[in-house]
C-alpha cells in the first residue's frame, strides 16, 4: 500500500511494517495487521450534542444517515441546481425534523456560494446549531481537520482532555484506490486518532474501473485497503473507534459509467458485513441508486440496497436518505420516500413471536434473546412522531386522489418535506457556546481560513 505522508510512514515504520522510502510503499505482515486491528473496541457510542441522539455502533444497532456531498440539489418545485447554501441548510433541517435521519454524514449538498476557504467554519456551524445529532468532518487537508475537531469540541463544551476520551464526530476515510493513502487523508487519519474521535476506513472501489471486474478480485483489493487503514488508525493511537468500511459497486462495462444499486453492489454489501463481523468491528454500508429522478428505479434500486443493508448486520448506513442521480444530486423528496422506505423495512423486521418481556428489551434497541431479527432504539424507539402517519401510502380512496391532481409520490413526498421545513423549530443551544463558535470562526477567517493546499 502506498502511504504518500512522510509522518506516515515514519508511524508505520516503528511498529514494524517495511517501509520504501523511494517508492512510498509500504509492506504489512499478516501478523502486524492483525496485531493492530485487534487494538480497535469492537463497539463505541457517538456522542451528540443532544444525548438523545447519541449513535451506538455496535451489533445491536443500525443508523442512517442523510445524503452527503453531493454537487446538486433537486425538487419538483425547482428542478436540478447547483448547491448552495440555503439548500445545503434545509437539509439539515430535514435531517433535525427526521428521526430515521440519525446525523450527517458530512454536506448534505456543497455549498459552493461559501468561499472554499472558510466553507468549513460556516457550513460546521449550521451543522452543530440547525441540527443537534451526530455529524462528519471532511478531510481535505490538515487545518480543515484541527478546525472542526476543535469547533466540535466547542459545540460539546469539553476541555481537551474530556474531548478525547468522547468521540464526538467521526471522519470517513477513503484510499485513492487502488492501493494508496493519500496525505489528506492521512492527515485526517492522524489528527482524529490523535483526538480521540472515530474514523470509518471506507475504500469506495468500482470493480472493473480501479479494481478487477470479478467481485472476488474487488473485495480481496477493498479488505486490503481497509485493514491497512484500520491498522494504521490503532499505530497512531491504540483504542481509536474506528468501523470497517466498505462501498464497492461496479462499472457499466459499455459505457465506463459507475453503477449504483446494482446486484453486484448488494452482493457486495453482504459480504462486507461478514467480513466486518469477522474482524469484529461496527459496519459503514450505503444506500445508493442510479436514477435521475424519484421514480420506480430509484425506489427499488435503494430498497435493495436498505435490505442488504439490514439484513448483513450494517452498524451506519452512508447516504441513508437523498442520494440520487448516481450521487450527483441531493433530492428533497427522495430523502422522504428513503425515510418511508427505512420505517416499512425497520417495521418488518420488528419480531413478532417474542414474550412481552422480550419485546420490552426489544424497544431499547436489544436482541430478544434467540431472536432473528435485530432492533433500534433509533429506528424503533424514536421515529414514531417524525411523520404523520399514514405518509406516502395515504391515498386509498381513488376520488379523494384523482380530485387533488393524482399526484405521484415525489409530489406527495415534496409536500411532507415543505410541510416538515415550515415546523422546524432550531434545537436549543448555550449563549456561551454559541458565542465561542462565532469567535472562533470569526479569529479564523482573519487568519485566511484554510484555503487547498
Amino acid at each position: 500500500m502506498r502511504f504518500s505522508l512522510q509522518k506516515a510512514r515514519a508511524i508505520l515504520k516503528e511498529a514494524g511494517a517495511n517501509v520504501g522510502e523511494s517508492d512510498a510503499m509500504v509492506r504489512f505482515d499478516p501478523d502486524l495487521v492483525m496485531e493492530y486491528v485487534a487494538k480497535a473496541p469492537s463497539a463505541f457510542t457517538l456522542h451528540a450534542r443532544n444525548p438523545a441522539h447519541d449513535l451506538h455502533l455496535d451489533d445491536r444497532h443500525i443508523n442512517f444517515s442523510s445524503v452527503s456531498s453531493a454537487p446538486h440539489a433537486t425538487d419538483t418545485l425547482n428542478g436540478r441546481r447547483e448547491g448552495n447554501r440555503e439548500d445545503f441548510e434545509n437539509f439539515l433541517r430535514l435531517t433535525q425534523m427526521v428521526n430515521v435521519a440519525h446525523g450527517s454524514a458530512g454536506y448534505p449538498v456543497e455549498p459552493i456560494d461559501i468561499d472554499v476557504a472558510v466553507r468549513h467554519l460556516h457550513a460546521t456551524r449550521a451543522i452543530v446549531t440547525l441540527t443537534d445529532k451526530s455529524f462528519r468532518l471532511y478531510n481535505h487537508n490538515r487545518q480543515r481537520t484541527l478546525d472542526v475537531l476543535e469547533m466540535a469540541r466547542i459545540a460539546h463544551g469539553l476541555s481537551a482532555e474530556a474531548f478525547r476520551e468522547r468521540p464526538c464526530v467521526f471522519a470517513s476515510i477513503n484510499p485513492n484506490s487502488p492501493r494508496e493513502y493519500d496525505q489528506s487523508m492521512l492527515w485526517g487519519i492522524i489528527e482524529c486518532a490523535l483526538a480521540g474521535q472515530a474514523l470509518m476506513i471506507s475504500p469506495f472501489i468500482l470493480a472493473g474501473a480501479m479494481a478487477p471486474s470479478s467481485l472476488a478480485g474487488a473485495l480481496a483489493q477493498h479488505n486490503a485497503e481497509a485493514l491497512a487503514g484500520i491498522a494504521f488508525c490503532q499505530m497512531v493511537r491504540a483504542g481509536t473507534p474506528v468501523a470497517y468500511g466498505g462501498f464497492v459497486s461496479n462499472a457499466d462495462m459499455k459505457s465506463g459509467a459507475p453503477a449504483f444499486g446494482t446486484p453486484e453492489h448488494v452482493k457486495t454489501t453482504l459480504v462486507i458485513g461478514q467480513m466486518a463481523r469477522h474482524y469484529r468491528l461496527p459496519y459503514r454500508a450505503a444506500n445508493a441508486n442510479a436514477s435521475n429522478a424519484v421514480d420506480a428505479q430509484a425506489a427499488y434500486e435503494s430498497q435493495m440496497c436498505l435490505w442488504a443493508c439490514l439484513v448483513s448486520g450494517a452498524t451506519y448506513v452512508y447516504h441513508g436518505l437523498g442520494w440520487l442521480e448516481g450521487g450527483l444530486s441531493a433530492s428533497f423528496e427522495k430523502f422522504i420516500v428513503d425515510a418511508e422506505m427505512i420505517q416499512g423495512l425497520i417495521e418488518a423486521i420488528r419480531p413478532i413471536d417474542f414474550s412481552p418481556e422480550e419485546l420490552a428489551v426489544n424497544a431499547i434497541g436489544e436482541i430478544p434473546p434467540g431472536g432473528h431479527f435485530f432492533g433500534s432504539a433509533h429506528t424503533i424507539e424514536r421515529y414514531e412522531h417524525a411523520f404523520y402517519h399514514p405518509m406516502l401510502s395515504d391515498w386509498r380512496n381513488f376520488e379523494t386522489w384523482s380530485e387533488s391532481g393524482a399526484p405521484d409520490a415525489a409530489h406527495r413526498a415534496a409536500d411532507i418535506a415543505a410541510r416538515l421545513l415550515k415546523e422546524y423549530q432550531p434545537p436549543p443551544m448555550d449563549d456561551s457556546i454559541a458565542l465561542a463558535l462565532d469567535e472562533f470562526i470569526a479569529k479564523r477567517e482573519a487568519e485566511g481560513g484554510a484555503p487547498l493546499q
